[in-house]
């Protein structure tokens, strides 16, 4: 971070904690009695309480979308470039929050938390949790901020599958759903690289069944690996070739098994930098809740039946390069919504990055959000 924060940026923000005493009781039949949800805000909550925005993180992410939590901080939060004042979600207009998930790995409750009746860790024994879950999480976050309907929820990749169950789970309580870079659930291809993610990481020496941290030690082997299988998926051949190509560390071969591809070497420090910062466990229970998420299920299979209660306007947003959610995956989600002659915007941003592409500052994907928060904005 420099000495000078920019104009732009939300500026040093603090994390808060919500704790809730009510029974919790989620899709698996497992009870929560207790638990706490971390989050962050930014820009105010006005008067009418009419312009707060949810912003739901995908597998990997947690509360810290923008700003700095210390001056020396190297990288602000994972969608600062989009958050903030003057930015595609001007924080000047409106009240941003973006929580934690249960079950993650940064500060809500989850498998690092103590569980009270043992005063150890949960681990492994933290149940799975599901996107409903997490969204009635969110809805009694919504209830302690005063917050009765958002002006939108927006959410990327798992983010967006969120916004859609908070369509479907709370119609009246959400006014426009961005679903971006999304899948109305994933395609068996993807539950296979979630399962080879799972593997890797259980299959780690110091993984002990879960039990690692009475261990001292921490399946990093398996989560690296796990690491560099989802990243893979996450650029785009094209990204990777333009990147990387076929170069060489040493500009030629050494007729062995250590690095000698760059792209090699690029995917291992991924795969190192994540597994130092991130909660095996966590990971665990993240790709399970991608998997099972399906709103059709519930509605013999039907999409269209599953959002046939919507009362929210929708934008829907893909990019042309995404394999991992393909724009056929998001044009499923726009025609069960035309279905239902539901009010929807869709665009297909062109972009080389892969599903990545949500994360960045593409121009045309920033003008296409903030053309449709100005119109939030003003009530157009």
């Amino acid at each position: 971070m420099t000495d000078t924060i920019p104009a732009d940026n939300v500026g040093l923000v603090s994390p808060k904690s919500q704790r809730f005493n009510e029974t919790l009781a989620l899709d698996s039949g497992a009870l929560l009695d207790t638990y706490e949800l971390r989050y962050e805000t930014y820009g105010e909550l006005n008067a009418a309480r009419d312009n707060a925005v949810l912003v739901c993180h995908a597998l990997s992410g947690d509360h810290h979308a923008a700003g700095f939590h210390d001056p020396g901080d190297a990288k602000p939060g994972w969608w600062d470039n989009c958050i903030g004042p003057g930015k595609p979600l001007d924080t000047n207009r409106f009240f941003v929050v973006c929580p934690n998930n249960l079950g993650g790995c940064g500060g809500s409750t989850g498998p690092l938390s103590i569980r009270p009746e043992t005063g150890k860790p949960y681990g492994p024994d933290f149940p799975i949790v599901t996107v409903r879950d997490w969204v009635v999480s969110q809805a009694r976050l919504a209830d302690e901020l005063e917050v009765e309907q958002w002006a939108a929820v927006l959410g990327g990749s798992l983010g967006g599958m969120q916004v859609l169950q908070w369509a479907i789970k709370y119609p009246t309580r959400i006014r426009h759903a961005l679903v971006v870079a999304a899948a109305p659930k994933l395609s068996t291809q993807n539950i296979a690289f979630n399962e080879i993610a799972r593997h890797a990481i259980r299959s780690d020496p110091n993984f002990h069944g879960g039990h690692y941290y009475e261990h001292d030690v921490a399946p990093e082997r398996g989560l690296m690996l796990a690491r560099m299988v989802g990243h893979i998926t996450y650029l785009s051949d094209d990204v990777l070739h333009a990147k990387f190509g076929r170069e060489l560390r040493d500009g030629k071969f050494n007729f062995g098994f250590d690095i000698e591809f760059q792209i090699e070497s690029y995917l291992r420090h991924q795969g190192e930098a994540f597994a130092g910062h991130f909660d095996a466990n966590s990971y665990l229970l993240m790709t399970k809740s991608l998997d099972y998420f399906d709103p059709a299920q519930l509605h013999r299979g039907s999409l269209a039946e599953a959002l046939s209660g919507c009362d929210a306007r929708f934008l829907v947003i893909s990019f042309s390069s995404d394999w991992r959610f393909s724009p056929a995956r998001s044009r499923e989600i726009v025609r069960a919504l035309l279905d239902n002659d539901h009010d929807v915007s869709y665009i297909d941003i062109d972009s080389e990055l892969g599903h990545d592409s949500f994360l960045l500052p593409i121009p045309r994907y920033h003008q296409v959000l903030r053309t449709y928060f100005a119109k939030i904005q003003t009530g157009r």
